[in-house]
Protein backbone atom coordinates (compact mmCIF):
# COMPACT_ATOMS: atom_id res chain seq x y z
CA UNK A 1 0.00 0.00 0.00
CA UNK A 2 1.61 3.56 -1.25
CA UNK A 3 1.57 5.99 1.48
CA UNK A 4 -1.02 8.68 2.59
CA UNK A 5 -0.59 11.91 3.07
CA UNK A 6 -2.15 13.57 6.56
CA UNK A 7 -4.33 16.56 5.01
CA UNK A 8 -5.83 19.59 6.97
CA UNK A 9 -8.12 22.16 5.74
CA UNK A 10 -9.05 24.29 8.30
CA UNK A 11 -11.19 28.18 8.34
CA UNK A 12 -11.75 30.38 11.10
CA UNK A 13 -15.23 29.04 11.57
CA UNK A 14 -14.21 25.26 11.61
CA UNK A 15 -12.30 22.28 10.24
CA UNK A 16 -13.47 20.74 7.12
CA UNK A 17 -11.40 18.09 6.98
CA UNK A 18 -8.44 16.06 8.35
CA UNK A 19 -7.73 12.80 7.16
CA UNK A 20 -5.16 10.40 4.92
CA UNK A 21 -5.71 11.14 1.11
CA UNK A 22 -3.05 9.85 -1.66
CA UNK A 23 -2.94 13.56 -3.22
CA UNK A 24 -4.08 17.29 -2.54
CA UNK A 25 -4.06 20.15 -5.24
CA UNK A 26 -4.21 23.85 -4.34
CA UNK A 27 -4.19 27.18 -5.94
CA UNK A 28 -0.99 28.43 -4.61
CA UNK A 29 -0.35 32.17 -6.10
CA UNK A 30 2.64 31.10 -7.75
CA UNK A 31 0.42 28.64 -9.43
CA UNK A 32 -0.93 25.57 -8.83
CA UNK A 33 0.98 22.77 -6.42
CA UNK A 34 0.02 19.48 -5.88
CA UNK A 35 0.85 17.23 -2.31
CA UNK A 36 1.54 13.91 -1.89
CA UNK A 37 3.00 11.83 1.28
CA UNK A 38 6.43 12.34 1.76
CA UNK A 39 6.56 15.71 0.34
CA UNK A 40 9.53 18.42 1.16
CA UNK A 41 8.34 20.75 3.34
CA UNK A 42 7.36 23.80 2.15
CA UNK A 43 5.19 27.01 2.90
CA UNK A 44 3.35 29.15 0.22
CA UNK A 45 0.31 31.63 0.45
CA UNK A 46 -2.79 30.67 -1.33
CA UNK A 47 -5.18 32.68 -3.61
CA UNK A 48 -9.22 32.38 -4.23
CA UNK A 49 -9.37 28.63 -5.95
CA UNK A 50 -10.39 25.04 -5.50
CA UNK A 51 -8.52 22.71 -3.46
CA UNK A 52 -8.81 18.97 -4.86
CA UNK A 53 -8.58 15.78 -2.73
CA UNK A 54 -8.24 13.09 -4.81
CA UNK A 55 -8.07 9.35 -4.18
CA UNK A 56 -5.60 7.51 -6.73
CA UNK A 57 -6.50 9.32 -9.41
CA UNK A 58 -10.37 10.45 -8.36
CA UNK A 59 -11.61 13.67 -7.10
CA UNK A 60 -12.97 12.37 -3.68
CA UNK A 61 -13.83 16.50 -2.85
CA UNK A 62 -13.65 19.83 -3.76
CA UNK A 63 -13.47 22.78 -1.55
CA UNK A 64 -13.23 26.07 -2.64
CA UNK A 65 -10.92 28.34 -0.48
CA UNK A 66 -10.70 32.36 0.41
CA UNK A 67 -6.90 32.67 0.29
CA UNK A 68 -4.90 31.49 3.22
CA UNK A 69 -1.73 29.50 3.75
CA UNK A 70 -0.34 26.12 2.75
CA UNK A 71 1.79 24.50 5.05
CA UNK A 72 3.95 21.29 4.20
CA UNK A 73 6.01 19.78 7.01
CA UNK A 74 6.90 16.06 7.73
CA UNK A 75 3.62 15.19 9.37
CA UNK A 76 1.54 16.52 6.03
CA UNK A 77 -0.52 19.58 4.80
CA UNK A 78 -2.13 22.08 6.60
CA UNK A 79 -4.27 24.43 4.84
CA UNK A 80 -5.27 27.43 6.84
CA UNK A 81 -8.06 29.51 4.24
CA UNK A 82 -9.40 32.58 5.48
CA UNK A 83 -12.60 30.98 4.19
CA UNK A 84 -13.55 27.79 2.80
CA UNK A 85 -16.65 26.00 1.30
CA UNK A 86 -17.18 22.70 0.18
CA UNK A 87 -18.42 22.70 -3.07
CA UNK A 88 -20.48 19.68 -3.00
CA UNK A 89 -24.22 20.73 -2.38
CA UNK A 90 -23.20 24.65 -3.25
CA UNK A 91 -25.79 25.72 -6.58
CA UNK A 92 -24.63 28.28 -8.80
CA UNK A 93 -28.16 30.11 -8.93
CA UNK A 94 -27.36 30.32 -4.75
CA UNK A 95 -24.00 32.22 -5.45
CA UNK A 96 -25.25 34.28 -8.10
CA UNK A 97 -28.05 35.29 -6.00
CA UNK A 98 -25.49 36.27 -3.22
CA UNK A 99 -23.08 38.12 -6.03
CA UNK A 100 -26.68 40.04 -7.02
CA UNK A 101 -27.46 41.27 -2.83
CA UNK A 102 -23.60 42.09 -2.60
CA UNK A 103 -23.42 44.22 -5.59
CA UNK A 104 -26.73 46.07 -4.79
CA UNK A 105 -25.06 46.72 -0.84
CA UNK A 106 -21.90 47.86 -3.32
CA UNK A 107 -23.70 50.15 -4.68
CA UNK A 108 -25.84 51.86 -1.98
CA UNK A 109 -23.09 52.62 -0.29
CA UNK A 110 -21.05 56.19 -0.81
CA UNK A 111 -17.75 55.77 -2.61
CA UNK A 112 -15.55 56.94 0.85
CA UNK A 113 -17.38 54.13 3.02
CA UNK A 114 -14.71 52.09 4.66
CA UNK A 115 -17.41 49.46 3.98
CA UNK A 116 -17.15 49.30 0.19
CA UNK A 117 -13.67 47.34 0.61
CA UNK A 118 -14.53 44.26 2.40
CA UNK A 119 -18.10 44.06 0.14
CA UNK A 120 -15.88 44.25 -3.07
CA UNK A 121 -13.10 41.55 -1.13
CA UNK A 122 -16.49 39.60 -0.79
CA UNK A 123 -18.20 40.15 -4.52
CA UNK A 124 -14.71 39.08 -5.63
CA UNK A 125 -14.47 35.90 -3.76
CA UNK A 126 -18.26 34.86 -5.05
CA UNK A 127 -17.25 35.53 -8.62
CA UNK A 128 -14.37 33.38 -8.20
CA UNK A 129 -16.44 30.51 -6.32
CA UNK A 130 -19.80 30.71 -9.39
CA UNK A 131 -16.07 30.49 -11.94
CA UNK A 132 -15.50 27.19 -9.71
CA UNK A 133 -18.30 25.58 -9.88
CA UNK A 134 -18.98 26.32 -13.55
CA UNK A 135 -15.60 24.31 -14.96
Amino acid sequence: MADKLHFSLVSPARELFSGEVDHVIAPGTDGEFGVLANHAPFMTTLKNGVVRVLEGDVVKMRIFVRGGFADVTPDGLTILAEDARNLEGVKVEEVQAELDATHLKIQALDKDDTARDALQTHYDALESLKAALVH
